[in-house]
């Protein structure tokens, strides 16, 4: 089922993406209707390395209980959904992980007035949770580790979550620190709530695709390489044109001016180019959705360059 992929979009003439029902910083659509975020910026980058247009992307809103049987029934061509890369979903689901978009780690959200200051006194706590998610075996797998009890308050879509947080339904709120980071600006009043400090899990959030295409499964995994490499190049949206009169052979490679790449994937030379030109860096990506810049305030931490003592490293394109 998944094989020509490409073929089929090249043939619609957009990329069917599935996306959350709505996170800020990662998949939420603006108050006209336009999808934001650092999950619809990989959308948009695998549009413009295949199309030749960031635009060209149809965003399907998936629950975390929709997700995989959207992506496995054809339905989406790639899921780009705050979704957990684990060897459960790698092994048995028939889809692949392409990488990973944002490190990040399972946390707590509580309300000041708890007075807590640590996840090790939330014994006895109502925890808010969604289902279908890595975090419910998280939450269990780290009460029972210290001997603590919690009564979980299930919600199917993260909205639903942090109204129910917000509404005294549960003590604290779980989920990825980058989505506690989402949902408590949602807050009436987000001065009221603070992410505690431990983090329990590792969550390398990143784009799935169906097994059996590896033409479309390279392609999605080296748009988001191509966004990283052309970071540590320098290389960004503001000077890709004069970034082309480079005499550096790497920047050769990822802007197409050195041919030969791109058939590689099946692609022409210039699929690198209009990521950058069109969608930006892979920096431009997170500082404007999630960054210090954006209403979230993220560090970049374990999201910046192997260069600069984070994680985000992409193997050379040649």
């Amino acid at each position: 089922m998944a094989d020509g992929t490409l073929d089929a979009v090249k043939k619609k003439g957009f990329v069917q993406c599935g996306v959350s029902t709505g996170l800020p910083g990662f998949s939420n659509p603006d108050d006209k209707g336009n999808w934001m975020g650092l999950d619809v910026d990989l959308c948009r980058a695998v549009a413009a390395a295949t199309l030749g247009d960031a635009s060209k992307v149809k965003y399907i809103p998936l629950t975390a209980k929709e997700r995989f049987t959207a992506l496995q029934s054809g339905e989406i061509d790639l899921l780009s959904r705050n979704t957990t890369w684990t060897l459960t979903r790698d092994g048995s689901l028939g889809l692949n992980f392409a990488g990973v978009n944002y490190y990040d780690g399972q946390g707590f959200l509580v309300s000041k007035d708890l007075g807590v200051k640590s996840a090790k006194e939330l014994d006895g706590a109502a925890v808010c949770i969604q289902a279908g998610t890595t975090t419910e075996l998280n939450l269990a797998d780290y009460f029972r580790e210290f001997g603590m009890k919690y009564q979980p308050v299930v919600f199917d879509t993260s909205d639903q979550t942090v109204k129910g947080f917000e509404a005294g339904r549960c003590d604290v709120l779980t989920s990825d620190q980058s989505q506690l980071y989402a949902l408590r600006i949602q807050l009436s009043n987000p001065d009221k709530a603070m992410v505690l400090p431990e983090v329990i899990s590792k969550e390398p959030l990143g784009p799935v695709v169906r097994q059996g295409d590896d033409q479309w499964f390279n392609i999605v995994k080296w748009s988001l390489f191509a966004a990283i490499t052309a970071e540590e190049l320098g290389v960004s949206s503001d000077n890709v044109d004069k970034m082309k009169s480079s005499t550096n052979p790497n920047v050769q490679r990822l802007l197409g001016t050195e041919a030969g790449q791109g058939k590689n994937l099946g692609l022409d030379d210039a699929w690198a180019f209009n990521i950058v030109k069109q969608v930006g860096n892979y920096g431009e990506m997170f500082e404007r959705n999630v960054g210090k810049s954006s209403p979230l305030g993220i560090e970049r931490g374990l999201n910046a360059l192997w260069t600069k003592g984070g994680l985000q490293y992409a193997p050379p394109i040649r």
